[in-house]
């Protein structure tokens, strides 16, 4: 507690893991703390080699749990995660947050060693121009500092280092990467991308951009990772190490170095600031376990403890200059809470496979890219939207381990080829909206004495008229895709769409040039303390329609090749 370190990193999920590997390979003492519990990689709790008869409640929702509301997860009726990884996300019961009745937020977290880079969907996308120029150009939120070519060569070293599996596809919309061998689409698939390539020119369904090794580096298989199995056990712990991981790959890079140390159970309250200097001089956190505060000091403060994490600790951080959060002369912090709304999702009958099926279980979905950057006489909407899809065999004739059921009968369902089903779900971009925004309640704390965060954010007028295009769309494509029995299920009136359910919240202190309109530079740099930094989700101005880990990471590697040059000439 006593050592002062070069950079001290709040968090150890997918930015944080980043931040600690290029400090540590570039020399820097570097403390990780995460307030969460360790979890070894490999360890007791991956649960990827237990059989369905080893996990709770066979690894399946557990509808009690989540009607009691103790999993945001559980919420989502068992669509993305069951019950086979529940220990990897946080019980909302233990560790509350608020929002107001009538507009609901699904906040997911995952408090250990790794956070929710143990769980993410591993859909690696890069952004494109047209995401980055978006607010300029349509005059919504604040306009990015930086363009896709500043992060376009720290794109290309984030994907070496993780390894993507993915198809070149071409796309202006959807830039290509640095590649490993793509998983193949299925037969239902490939038949609707065939048939969609000759109706439109803008509109593609592409297989998934996926974190999971098919070509192994020698850097990645000397960090003792190895190919991808396809039997789509990831939310449980990748024990091959073949999904990109902060326990698989960046903190055993760091780790290697000799410069890392890291200490879990570590709630940090907030970052210390000094008056005489006006630098971050290091954080304070209250022990998990025994409620007792200690202080670690540090040159550099790297955030990266989640978007809303990331809020709730700068708020907390009152000091004289300071009172209402450290780096908030603007005013700006926890403004522009960002995140992807859903409200459409779609299926359809595939024809003529029904004497085919595939082999494995691939660790990724197909994709439809945005292709309404511009706006269109047909839309009364700015920004866009695009659709996450798969095909699956349906019913009980489905050829996949996964199927319910036991005995006998389950076992001769299994590998038989039967009828396909393709569904669609939309992910539109929610606008940079000012008073979406997040606070610290005022009067109710956690357990360990931190003020709740208070999220007061929701969709509007210009996303409920997307959702309605976006019902529109997809309709028309799967007619195109030559589908039948096609069924849409839209919900732009509904009163309560919720924020956050898609897990990809971002924003509350986004980046911008000028200092009174923004918390962050283009660097991720605090416009008002030079020593302090945020690269994780918060630091977003906008969210645009794709999954934005991709995106976090490259930031993050940028930043921190900064910072280091900043520390290696006494600046700060």
């Amino acid at each position: 507690m006593n050592k002062e370190y070069d950079v001290i990193i709040v968090g150890s999920g997918i930015t944080g893991g980043w931040a600690a590997k290029e400090f540590c390979e570039r020399g820097f003492n570097t403390l990780v703390l995460e307030r969460g519990r360790n979890v070894e990689h490999r360890g007791p709790e991956y649960k990827d080699f237990q059989a369905p008869w080893e996990l709770q409640n066979r690894g399946m929702p557990d509808e009690e749990l989540a009607d009691n509301g103790h999993y945001a997860t559980l919420r989502k009726k068992g669509h993305l995660y069951k019950t086979d990884a529940l220990h990897f996300f946080v019980d909302d019961k233990k560790h509350p947050y608020s929002f107001p009745k009538d507009k609901p937020f699904m906040w997911t977290r995952g408090y250990q060693l790794g956070g929710r880079s143990l769980t993410w969907g591993r859909q690696a996308l890069r952004w494109s121009p047209m995401d980055f120029q978006a607010n300029a150009k349509d005059g919504h939120g604040i306009p990015w500092p930086i363009s896709y070519d500043d992060l376009a060569p720290w794109y290309s070293y984030v994907e070496k280092f993780i390894g993507v599996s993915a198809n070149k596809d071409g796309l202006e919309t959807l830039p290509d990467g640095e590649f490993q061998t793509p998983w193949e689409m299925s037969y239902a698939e490939q038949y609707i991308s065939n048939n969609i390539a000759k109706r439109y020119t803008d509109r593609h369904l592409i297989i998934g951009r996926a974190a999971n090794l098919t070509s192994p580096s020698q850097e990645q298989t000397a960090l003792g990772r190895s190919k991808c199995q396809a039997r789509s056990y990831c939310r449980r712990g990748c024990t091959f190490g073949a999904y990109f991981s902060s326990q698989s790959a960046t903190l055993p890079a760091a780790q290697k170095t000799g410069n890392l140390t890291v200490v879990t159970d570590a709630i940090v309250e907030r970052v210390d600031y000094d008056e005489s200097s006006k630098k971050a001089s290091g954080v304070t956190v209250v022990d998990t376990n025994t409620k007792e505060r200690r202080q670690y000091k540090s040159r550099v403060v790297f955030m990266c403890a989640s978007s809303l994490g990331t809020v709730q600790v700068l708020l907390n951080s009152k000091s004289e200059t300071f009172p209402n959060g450290i780096a908030n002369a603007s005013g700006m912090l926890g403004r522009y809470i960002l995140g992807h709304v859903t409200g459409v999702v779609a299926s359809a009958d595939v024809p003529g496979g029904e004497d085919k099926f595939a082999f494995g279980r691939r660790p990724i979905a197909t994709y439809i890219p945005n292709y309404r950057h511009e706006k269109r006489a047909d839309a009364d909407f700015v920004r866009g939207f695009g659709f996450q899809t798969t095909a699956q065999h349906r019913s009980s004739t489905r050829p996949t381990a996964k199927e319910k059921g036991i005995g006998i009968i389950a076992k001769q369902n299994v590998g038989q080829p039967g009828p396909w089903r393709f569904r669609a779900f939309m992910y539109g971009e929610v606008l940079p909206y000012y008073d979406n925004v997040a606070t610290l309640h005022p009067s109710k704390e956690d357990e360990w004495g931190m003020p709740l965060l208070h999220i007061d954010a929701e969709i509007k007028e210009n996303e409920r008229k997307m959702i309605k295009q976006a019902a529109r769309d997809i309709e028309e494509m799967l007619e195109a895709g030559g589908c039948t029995n096609i069924e849409v299920a839209a919900t732009p009136q509904s009163k309560h769409i919720p924020m956050g359910k898609q897990v990809h919240e971002m924003g509350g202190a986004c980046m911008g040039s000028d200092p009174n309109t923004s918390v962050l530079n283009g660097w991720g740099q605090a416009h008002d303390v030079p020593n302090l930094f945020v690269t994780d989700g918060a630091c977003m101005a906008s969210c645009a329609t794709q999954n934005p880990s991709l995106t976090y990471m490259a930031i993050t590697a940028r930043a921190a090749d900064y910072a280091s040059k900043l520390l290696q000439r006494n600046i700060i």
